[in-house]
């Protein structure tokens, strides 16, 4: 099976204190006994760092945890297509919240025929995405 891994995940996974934490290693647990293949995009990463960066009390700790995220985790790049594919999934009426890094993972999702999405996000759900949840 393939996942793709959203930022609430990365940062669920990363901060103990996060109130997705639990869920968070109770699915990642899941998914290795079936050998799932997780795909982190770069985006993701990126997004996920920014929200670790404000919220924690230092940028070491973050620089130290987004490192070691990279270094083990499949990352999936983005490209120019990628962000048009992306384009599908975002419109005016959108939710403030689902912004277009959203839209890049719903892309990445249908670019590598994943089965599901690794977040708790209900637009994926909208958009026709299974959740890793319901896995």
């Amino acid at each position: 099976m393939i996942v793709i891994v959203d930022a609430d995940t990365i940062i669920g996974q990363t901060d103990p204190a996060d109130a997705l934490h639990t869920k968070v290693s109770e699915i990642f647990e899941r998914l290795a006994k079936t050998n799932t293949r997780l795909l982190y995009p770069v985006t993701a990463v990126a997004e996920a760092n920014a929200y670790i960066q404000r919220v924690s009390k230092g940028t070491a700790t973050t620089h130290d945890t987004i490192k070691l995220l990279v270094s083990e985790s499949e990352l999936v790049e983005v490209n120019g297509n990628t962000v048009k594919n992306a384009l599908k999934y975002f419109s005016p009426t959108t939710s403030k919240k689902n912004t277009l890094f959203d839209c890049i993972v719903a892309a990445i999702a249908e670019e590598k025929q994943a089965d599901a999405i690794f977040s708790f996000d209900k637009f994926y759900r909208k958009k026709g995405f299974k959740l890793a949840s319901e896995l």
